[in-house]
């Protein structure tokens, strides 16, 4: 009698991934993520880390240097590709000396700031309305509607150059202080302002879509409320989209303030900005162009890897959308 001795091999488990999941799994295997999301985690953490540079260098960038400029050249910098040097890294400014690498590094925390909070800012209200748009119907959608298309008609640079100065001048009327700690909040104000409908129009379609579905049927029979249908059902289902507009709008909110501040309506001297950089640098860029290419072309990598960051991740949760 033979005895079978065989031991049958462990059954394989498969085990399944979530959404996020996938979507983590193509963003680590798509080299163009990698690559823009390395820039812009280097100019984030840049700014982040700005103040930690001041103390090396023993500098303020708001600190003048008269000995590094030639007064004999029209107080221009002394050496080579604006005044580079073991002191100054990245030279000196024409006519004031103040360090352009410090400049450079609070600038991008001044830029970076404003357009991340007013991201932030946009998103919410878009996300608000939106949703009730989406959800409610009938004249709350056509109100909201109407709404977006109104801002959207606005030239919004323009606009902007125009209510910047009424704003602030009517909240410093009101009590606040003069200068930056009012005009850095209208700016957060006047581009979450022009900002809000392009997220708004997304999740109304998103929310159209979905609000007759099974599950939202399913929980409006279990006798949910609208808040708990809106909240709790629809808008978790919401966050692949939400996300791919917020990584769209940062790099555009980032021109957006910098254009406002190279046209006057922006952060004022003597806080350091991109923007401001720019302005200031546009009457030496054939003398010392390195003062204008360090912040605009810092400004484009950084806008760049954005866009295409944004662009890795909403093919990373949709990849239908890049075929």
């Amino acid at each position: 009698m033979s005895i079978d001795i065989s031991v049958a091999a462990p059954a394989t488990s498969v085990e399944g991934r979530s959404p996020a999941q996938l979507a983590w799994s193509r963003i680590k295997s798509d080299r163009t993520a990698w690559v823009s999301g390395v820039v812009v985690l280097f100019f984030v953490l840049l700014g982040a880390i700005s103040p930690i540079f001041q103390r090396i260098m023993h500098l303020s960038p708001d600190q003048f240097s008269p000995e590094t400029l030639d007064e004999n050249m029209g107080a221009m910098p002394i050496g080579p590709f604006g005044g580079m040097s073991t002191a100054h890294w990245l030279g000196v400014e024409p006519r004031t000396g103040r360090d352009v690498f410090l400049r450079f590094v609070f600038g991008a925390r001044t830029s970076l700031s404003i357009a991340l909070i007013a991201t932030i800012v946009a998103t919410i209200i878009g996300v608000l309305i939106g949703l009730l748009s989406g959800f409610f119907g009938g004249k709350i959608d056509q109100f909201f509607s109407r709404l977006m298309e109104i801002v959207l008609a606005f030239p919004s640079i323009l606009f902007a150059l125009a209510i910047t100065p009424v704003l602030e001048s009517v909240l410093q009327d009101a009590g606040l202080p003069i200068g930056n700690p009012t005009r850095i909040p209208v700016m957060i104000f006047v581009i979450a302002t022009f900002g809000w409908p392009y997220i708004a129009r997304i999740v109304r379609g998103q929310v159209i879509s979905m609000r007759e579905r099974e599950f939202v049927d399913a929980a409006r029979a279990l006798g949910a409320s609208r808040a708990h249908l809106v909240f709790k059902q629809i808008l978790p289902n919401l966050w692949a989209p939400i996300l791919v507009t917020v990584a769209l709008n940062i790099p555009t909110f980032i021109t957006t303030e910098a254009a406002l501040t190279f046209l006057g309506a922006g952060v004022i001297e003597p806080t350091s900005d991109w923007g401001a950089m720019l302005l200031a640098s546009v009457p030496f860029y054939s003398v010392d162009p390195m003062y204008t290419a360090i912040p605009g072309f810092a400004l484009f990598f950084l806008v760049l890897a954005f866009n295409l960051f944004g662009d890795s991740v909403r093919d990373a949760l949709d990849p239908k959308s890049s075929r």
